[in-house]
C-alpha cells in the first residue's frame, strides 16, 4: 500500500491530542483506534469510554482487511467516512416490517450478511437495531466496530456486543456515531497510523 500523505493540520491535531492525553502506553493498533476516535470527535472522554479488543484481535482484523475481507457499514454516512476502500451498505435496498418490529437497519444487516458471509468486518455507527440484529445472526465476524449513538438502545446494544464475546470495538456510553465508527475502521486500514504514528 502506498504511504498516505498526512496533512500538516492532521499532524498538528495529533500533537495537541497527545499534549492533553498520554496514549504512549497503549499497544500500536489500540492506540491508533483510540486516537483516531478522539481525533474525529475532539472528545478526550472517549479514552475512558472505549472498550477495545485485544491487540492480537485488532491485528487479525487489520490483516483480514488487507487480505480483502469484506467491510460492511450500517449506513451510508459510515461508508462515506471509510476512505481507503469501499464498504458495503445495503440500507437503501432494505425494507423494514413494522408488524414484526424489524427496522430497515436490521433488515439491511440480513441482506449484507447474505452477500458477504463469514469473516467480514462490520462497522455500525448509527443504528442500535443493526447491532442487535447482527448479534442474533451467525455472522462469525473478523471484528465488529459497534459504536451506534442514541438515547434508545445504543448503550444496551453495545453492552450486549461486549457480552457476546465477539471480537469488538465498542464504548460504554450512549455516544458514538458515524464519524467515530468510520474513524475506528480507518485506523485498521491506514497502516501508517500504527506503524509510524503521526508526530
Amino acid at each position: 500500500m502506498t504511504a498516505r500523505q498526512v496533512h500538516p493540520i492532521e499532524r498538528e491535531s495529533y500533537r495537541r491530542l497527545r499534549a492533553r492525553a498520554d496514549t504512549s502506553h497503549l499497544p500500536p493498533l489500540t492506540r491508533a483506534v483510540a486516537e483516531r476516535v478522539v481525533h474525529s470527535s475532539a472528545d478526550l472522554a472517549y479514552l475512558d469510554d472505549l472498550v477495545i479488543a485485544d491487540e492480537t484481535v485488532l491485528r487479525a482484523a487489520a490483516d483480514a482487511l488487507a487480505a480483502g475481507a469484506p467491510l460492511v457499514a450500517d449506513v451510508q454516512m459510515v461508508a462515506a467516512g471509510i476512505t481507503t476502500r469501499r464498504a458495503l451498505c445495503r440500507l437503501g435496498d432494505a425494507k423494514g416490517d413494522p408488524a414484526t418490529g424489524l427496522t430497515r437497519s436490521a433488515a439491511a444487516v440480513r441482506l449484507a450478511l447474505e452477500e458477504v458471509g463469514h469473516g467480514a468486518v462490520w462497522v455500525i455507527g448509527c443504528a442500535p437495531t443493526a447491532l442487535e440484529e447482527l448479534l442474533l445472526l451467525d455472522a462469525r465476524p473478523a471484528l465488529v466496530i459497534g459504536l451506534p449513538v442514541g438515547f434508545v438502545g445504543a448503550a444496551e446494544s453495545k453492552a450486549a456486543l461486549r457480552a457476546s464475546g465477539l471480537p469488538a470495538v465498542s464504548n460504554i456510553s450512549e455516544k458514538g456515531g458515524s464519524a467515530v465508527a468510520a474513524a475506528a475502521a480507518n485506523a485498521l486500514l491506514y497502516p501508517d497510523l500504527y506503524e509510524e504514528s503521526p508526530q
